[in-house]
C-alpha cells in the first residue's frame, strides 16, 4: 500500500489518497507547518521537500540546512557547524526561494525552537516520574 499509493500513484500529493474511507487533501491542512530540508540530501532532495511544502493550505515555513541527509538534521547548536537558509515566503519555484533566501550560520534548531515557542503555551517543567 505504502509504495503503491505514495510512490507509484503519488495520491497524497494529488489529494486523492483514501485512508479509512476518508480522502486526504493536504490543501485542507491549515495549521502552521515547519518543513526542514537539507541542501545536499540525496534521500529527500530539498527541491522535492519544497514541492511537498507547497501542498499545504496554511502557512508554511520552509528551511534548508547545509550538509546532507543526516548531518543536515542532526546538527546541534553546540557543534557550531554548517548553516541554514530561510525565506519569508514560498516562491513559484524552489529556485525563486533559494534566490531570495538568507543564509544563517550554525544549526537550524534555534530557528525551529523560536518558531515552535511562538505557537506554544508557556514552558512547564518536565515530569519527574511516570504517574
Amino acid at each position: 500500500f505504502y509504495l503503491r499509493e505514495f510512490y507509484q500513484k503519488n495520491l497524497l500529493a494529488k489529494g486523492e489518497m483514501v485512508l479509512g474511507g476518508k480522502t486526504l487533501d493536504l490543501h485542507k491542512v491549515k495549521i502552521p507547518i515547519y518543513a526542514q530540508s537539507a541542501r545536499e540530501d540525496h534521500i529527500a532532495p530539498y527541491a522535492s521537500v519544497y514541492k511537498g511544502a507547497k501542498l499545504f493550505g496554511g502557512p508554511v515555513t520552509f528551511v534548508m540546512a547545509g550538509s546532507g541527509h543526516i548531518a543536515g538534521v542532526v546538527n546541534p547548536p553546540a557543534a557550531g557547524k554548517y548553516q541554514y537558509w530561510t525565506n519569508d515566503g514560498l516562491g513559484a519555484s524552489v529556485q525563486d526561494w533559494v534566490a531570495g533566501a538568507k543564509e544563517h550560520p550554525g544549526s537550524w534548531w534555534p530557528h525551529w525552537a523560536k518558531w515552535l515557542a511562538d505557537k506554544s503555551g508557556d514552558m512547564v517543567p518536565a515530569p519527574t516520574s511516570r504517574s
